[in-house]
C-alpha cells in the first residue's frame, strides 16, 4: 500500500470523530512563514500557541516570495491576523546547494534543460536570509505598518529560537 493510499485511509478513520465546528471560518491571531521542513510542523508545540491561532505559510527556505507577500496581506487584511512571524531554522536543506548548481545537476540528470533558470531561493546563512525575508515583508505596501513583523532560527539541536534582529535596508538618496 503506497503512503497516500494509507494517509486516505487514515483520513477515513479520522472523519468518523471529526469535529464538524472545525469547519468554521478561521480566525487565527498570527501568521507564521515557515519551511517546509517537516521538523518545524509541531507549531503549536514550537510556539505555544493552540492550532486555531496560527495561519501557517510553509515554503522551502523559508522564502518570502510574491506567493507568500499576498498570502500575507489576505492573511492580515482578510483573516485579520495581528502579528507575523518568520521562522527559519537551522540545518536547512536550501543551505546545502546554491540555484546554480541545482539547476545545472536537474538538468544533467533529466536531460531537460527547459525549465532552467528556476529560483530555489537558496541561502548560505539563516540569520542573514531570515533578515532578508523580514525587509521584504516590511516593506510591502500593503502589510500595515502597525503589524509586527518579526524573526527568528529555531534550533533543530536544542529546540529554542533566537531571535533575528530586522536591519533597516538603506535607501538611495
Amino acid at each position: 500500500m503506497s503512503i497516500i493510499d494509507k494517509a486516505v485511509e487514515a483520513n477515513r478513520n479520522y472523519a468518523k470523530s471529526y469535529d464538524p465546528t472545525l469547519g468554521k471560518r478561521p480566525a487565527p491571531k498570527i501568521a507564521v512563514v515557515t519551511c517546509m521542513d517537516p521538523r518545524l510542523s509541531d507549531l503549536p508545540g514550537i510556539l505555544g500557541l493552540p492550532h486555531a491561532d496560527i495561519d501557517v505559510i510553509r515554503t522551502g527556505g523559508p522564502a518570502v516570495t510574491e506567493d507568500v507577500l499576498g498570502e500575507l496581506v489576505v492573511s492580515t487584511r482578510v483573516l485579520g491576523t495581528t502579528e507575523i512571524l518568520l521562522l527559519n531554522h537551522t540545518g536547512c536543506g536550501f543551505t546545502t546547494f546554491t540555484d546554480d548548481e541545482l539547476n545545472a545537476k536537474l538538468s544533467a540528470s533529466t536531460g531537460d534543460a527547459s525549465p532552467a533558470p528556476m529560483r530555489f531561493f537558496s541561502y548560505s546563512d539563516p540569520e542573514q536570509n531570515t533578515e532578508e525575508q523580514i525587509n521584504k515583508v516590511r516593506s510591502h505596501p500593503w502589510i500595515a505598518k502597525d503589524v509586527p513583523v518579526r524573526g527568528f532560527v529555531f534550533d533543530v539541536g536544542t529546540g529554542l529560537l533566537r531571535e533575528v534582529q530586522r536591519i533597516a535596508q538603506q535607501t538611495a538618496s
